[in-house]
């Protein structure tokens, strides 16, 4: 159950959906777009907390962005996590995040678009180059997980590629405050 609410805080929904077979059939790469996905193998800090904030900041993705340095790195440059970053015409466009579980599962921990290229098709496109990734390490089964705060989209989308609600709990979130989006601008 989650803990109540302090003042400025946020309920939300989680939902827990999950995929055990691959897909059938993914969208394609939109046409008239220059596109590329790469992985990072060594992501700085910094890059890292430019596209949790430019991707998740309105949708308070707030863990990964209060984390210490140390932290943060033993997650983001661990064995078990890749990351791949989408460009579009050059510029970072959004990312995506896969984390090895012990259990023979993939979580997608991470996935979303930067405001200036959504609605162009591409959403549909990186899920599936995610979830194709994901399974490419021969999982028992990938995870996602996605709350009211996020995209209204969201959970159709990874619905419509073939993720499967399991569960649902409460949360609460705790938007960044001013000072901490300024510790964020002013950080190298």
């Amino acid at each position: 159950m989650a803990k109540s609410a302090k003042p400025g805080s946020l309920k939300a929904t989680v939902t827990h959906l999950e995929m055990t077979r691959p897909p059938r059939a993914l969208a394609p790469l939109p046409v008239n777009l220059h596109a590329t996905l790469m992985r990072a193998t060594d992501i700085p800090l910094h890059f890292y907390r430019y596209l949790q904030w430019q991707v998740g900041g309105e949708l308070h993705w707030v863990n990964r962005l209060r984390m210490s340095d140390e932290h943060l790195s033993k997650i983001v440059h661990a064995e078990t996590t890749r990351i791949f970053v989408l460009s579009v015409d050059g510029a970072p466009a959004g990312f995506f995040e896969l984390s090895d579980l012990d259990d023979g599962t993939v979580e997608l921990s991470f996935f979303g678009l930067m405001e200036h290229v959504r609605g162009r098709g591409l959403g549909a496109w990186m899920l599936g180059q995610a979830v194709s990734t994901a399974w490419l390490a021969t999982p028992a089964r990938v995870l996602v997980s996605t709350n009211t705060l996020d995209h209204p989209a969201a959970l159709q989308l990874y619905q419509r590629v073939g993720f499967e609600p399991v569960s649902q709990n409460q949360a609460i979130v705790r938007p960044l405050a001013d000072e901490e989006i300024l510790a964020l601008m002013k950080a190298k």
